[in-house]
């Protein structure tokens, strides 16, 4: 069955545009944030935006790429559920942290998270390896950002208010 183009292209480029948009617009770097003790192998502030540019654009791709090559309407339809609850997953992070002020949910949501991807990696592979592939490095970033996440509840004193 050949799926046109241009139709997942255009939905998998605006839902990461608008993923990416959300969690930017809920990541706040103010007093809070920077007042946070941060562990010395914390990257510079210039590489997350492009770190996340870059994955997002892998995300996209993977996702296009999963979605033209499920051979069924169901795996097509598993595809587009699985990257919504990942995407729903990346921005609630974001929120938990950087809005609520709460990186000991943050890092308990993170978990669901990291096991998002690698579901999608797991049920992309299945159909198309490059798909899961192109999942890679977002899974290894997320690490990163865990093991910063839980360095940063170690820096820190207790979150509970």
């Amino acid at each position: 069955m050949k799926k046109i183009w241009l139709l997942p292209v255009a939905i998998a480029t605006i839902a990461a545009g608008f993923v990416a948009f959300l969690g930017a617009t809920v990541t706040d770097l103010g007093p809070w944030y920077q007042a946070l003790e941060k562990p010395g192998w914390t990257p510079p502030a210039v590489v997350f935006p492009i770190a996340w540019t870059i994955i997002y654009a892998l995300i996209t791709v993977a996702g296009i790429t999963a979605w033209r090559s499920a051979p069924t309407s169901r795996d097509a339809q598993s595809v587009i559920s699985l990257f919504a609850l990942n995407a729903f997953l990346n921005i609630t992070w974001s929120l938990l942290f950087f809005r609520l002020h709460r990186p000991d949910w943050a890092f308990a949501e993170l978990i669901a998270l990291w096991l998002s991807i690698l579901a999608l990696m797991i049920f992309c592979a299945r159909f198309s390896r490059t798909a899961s592939l192109l999942l890679v490095p977002y899974l290894a970033w997320v690490s990163v950002a865990g093991a910063l996440n839980w360095a940063i509840l170690d820096l820190n004193a207790s979150f509970a208010q």
